[in-house]
């Protein structure tokens, strides 16, 4: 057999557009070249879906679409299995065994791409289409994970316009500090911890740059647990990971520089706890119709009570990113890892 041909999407129309390019570098460098041809497929900040034949730095340094001019798209018949490259000579045609796409937030892990390359036909890697949407809605994954009696943070959604009276009395009756959050947003974007009444409407509008829906959430004294799973069929973990915070909450900043917290894995909780909150997460990755891989965020509380915080269905792909870590901690080296994925997803 030939090396498999897998079309790697990255970049995208989203506030996580920066974070997408280190994740497919990070991803297209771990790939097998024995095993796999990467065909790359970029969008532009502006929404522009360019074929892309360099290297990966230009990728991290976010050049790579500098006289690029060769628009692609995804061949209409779907027994095709084809990337049609618009090129000023002609259309050329790749044919492409997989598409993988690395897009974080909106326009890429809300189930829009999903959705267009299920279209295609072409064998989609990673979440589908539903269980992208549904992971990206944080009150819709909370409303249905709490069905399998997990336990959830209250919280109470608010749409435009608002009602900020009504929103004050709300914030009451959860009680400070609290969370406020955009319902469809990723990487943190537009969420804030709010300590006292006199923040609240501040917030409410920073919320508002990322999406039209608003959540007051109540905050839960405990700390964030990750647990990558992999499978469809079969389901596998990695070890669990905590972030132990200094300050704050794990925000954007915090994600991606780690100045005032650190990521522990394996995290330091008895095997007893480990274990049930593995099983927690794989019941949370089912509730939700994930698919191939995902991150399942809990929280973690003195008293031992377990909280779904959210599922990442594209999780940071970089060697050093969060769901990385914790497959190399149950003994998946990144390259592994990523042969992995796409292997098994392959198979069906």
């Amino acid at each position: 057999m030939g090396k498999l041909k897998i079309c790697v999407i990255f970049g995208g129309c989203s506030p996580e557009y920066s974070v997408s390019l280190q994740s497919a570098a990070g991803l297209i460098d771990s790939m097998d070249r024995e095993l796999f041809e990467p065909v790359l497929l970029g969008i532009t900040k502006e929404g522009k879906w360019l074929y892309y034949e360099g290297g990966t730095e230009a990728v991290r340094s976010d050049t790579w679409w500098r006289g690029n001019n060769a628009m692609a798209v995804f061949s209409p018949d779907m027994e095709s299995h084809e990337l049609l490259v618009i090129e000023e000579c002609g259309v050329k045609h790749i044919k492409v065994d997989g598409v993988l796409p690395v897009l974080h937030g909106e326009n890429g892990e809300d189930g829009s791409v999903q959705g267009l390359c299920q279209l295609s036909g072409i064998p989609l890697i990673g979440c589908k289409t539903l269980s992208s949407s549904l992971c990206m809605d944080k009150i819709r994954a909370h409303e249905l994970v709490s069905c399998q009696n997990i336990l959830t943070p209250k919280a109470f959604v608010f749409d435009e316009p608002m009602d900020f009276e009504l929103l004050s009395e709300t914030a009451e009756s959860l009680g400070y500090p609290l969370f406020v959050k955009p319902v469809r947003a990723g990487s943190s974007f537009g969420i804030s911890k709010v300590q006292n009444p006199e923040d609240l409407k501040s917030a409410v509008n920073e919320a508002l740059k990322y999406d039209s829906r608003v959540i007051l959430e109540e905050n839960i004294q405990g700390t964030e647990v990750g647990c990558a799973v992999m499978g469809r069929k079969e389901l596998i973990t990695g070890e669990l990971d905590r972030i132990e915070l200094s300050k704050g909450f794990f925000d954007y900043g915090e994600k991606y520089s780690l100045k005032s917290s650190k990521i522990n894995v394996p995290a330091p909780i008895d095997e007893a706890k480990a274990e049930e909150i593995k099983k927690i997460a794989k019941t949370i990755y089912r509730t939700l119709d994930c698919d191939d891989f995902a991150r399942v965020d809990m929280f973690l509380c003195p008293d031992g009570k377990v909280y779904f915080n959210e599922v990442n269905t594209i999780p940071g792909l970089t060697p050093h990113s969060r769901f990385p870590g914790m497959m190399r901690a149950a003994g998946y080296e990144m390259k592994e890892l990523v042969s992995k994925i796409i292997l098994d997803s392959l198979k069906g």
